[in-house]
C-alpha cells in the first residue's frame, strides 16, 4: 500500500486500513447484518441443510415470528440465504445457505463456540462488585 492509498484508507493500521474510506459505511452495514445475534444463529443452524420456517423457529430459541421473518428477508436480500417456495398443498417454503452464506458459516460458528466457552467469565466481569466501606 503506497502513501496515496494510505491516505484514502479509513484507519491508520490494522484490518480497517485495507478498506477505502468511501467503502467503510457499507462495510459497517454488512458487519451489522452478519454480526446480528439472530443472523448468526440462523446461519449456524442452516449449515445442516435446507429448513422450513417452523423448523428454523424451533432451532433458534427465543426468536419471535416477526424477527425470524425480518432476519430471513434481510439475509436473503444480502445473498446469504435462498428462499424456495414449492407449489404444493399446503404450500412449502425452505430456506438454505447460499455459497456466500456457507462461506460465512465457519466464522459464525467459531464466534458462537467462543461465546459458549467464555460466557461464565464474561458474566463474572459484568456482575457488580461489592463495594467495601
Amino acid at each position: 500500500m503506497d502513501t496515496a492509498d494510505r491516505a484514502k484508507a479509513a484507519a491508520p493500521g490494522g484490518p480497517c486500513a485495507r478498506i477505502p474510506a468511501e467503502q467503510m459505511d457499507f462495510v459497517r452495514q454488512i458487519l451489522d447484518r452478519v454480526g446480528d445475534k439472530w443472523s448468526m444463529l440462523v446461519i449456524s443452524v442452516l449449515e445442516t441443510g435446507p429448513l422450513r420456517y417452523t423448523e428454523l423457529q424451533r432451532a433458534v430459541p427465543g426468536i419471535s415470528q416477526r424477527m425470524l421473518s425480518l432476519t430471513m428477508s434481510r439475509l436473503q436480500q444480502d445473498g446469504l440465504v435462498t428462499r424456495t417456495a414449492y407449489a404444493e398443498v399446503p404450500p412449502r417454503v425452505e430456506y438454505a445457505l447460499t455459497p456466500l452464506g456457507g462461506s460465512l458459516h465457519h466464522v459464525v460458528t467459531s464466534l458462537i463456540t467462543w461465546v459458549a466457552e467464555h460466557h461464565a467469565q464474561i458474566r463474572e466481569h459484568r456482575s457488580p462488585t461489592t463495594a467495601t466501606p
